[in-house]
């Protein structure tokens, strides 16, 4: 954040930031790829060093994270997203850091989870 990377993001559809985990191991216990970026309008443009991905549409269950991000409240929200019984499939989950993120210490984070 701190080196303006997101602003080097072209044709993107919105200010929000996407966390997102993918090509899970097996699951959230073992090794996974995240990243970090924006929803852009296509993946015609990706400047050197970055990535673009696209996900097939899929079911996802939606949690929101409240409270402060620098206490650890989006860990907090996963701890009992991993605890649960959900039927995951493990293809691709994110969060989505938009406006209501943007005071750390009254936030909001929406995490998506891909279920069956």
């Amino acid at each position: 954040m701190s080196e303006g990377i997101a602003e080097k993001i072209p044709n993107k559809i919105d200010s929000s930031i996407y966390c997102i985990y993918t090509e899970y191991e097996k699951d959230h216990t073992k090794p996974y790829t995240t990243i970090l970026g924006c929803k852009v309008s296509g993946l015609n443009d990706i400047p050197d060093g970055m990535t673009g991905k696209t996900f097939a549409e899929g079911n996802y269950t939606r949690h929101i994270a409240k409270g402060n991000i620098l206490q650890g409240m989006v860990f907090t929200e996963w701890t009992k997203i991993w605890n649960s019984d959900l039927p995951r499939t493990f293809i691709a989950d994110f969060e989505v850091y938009g406006e209501k993120a943007q005071d750390p210490e009254d936030a909001e984070v929406d995490i998506f989870v891909a279920i069956k």
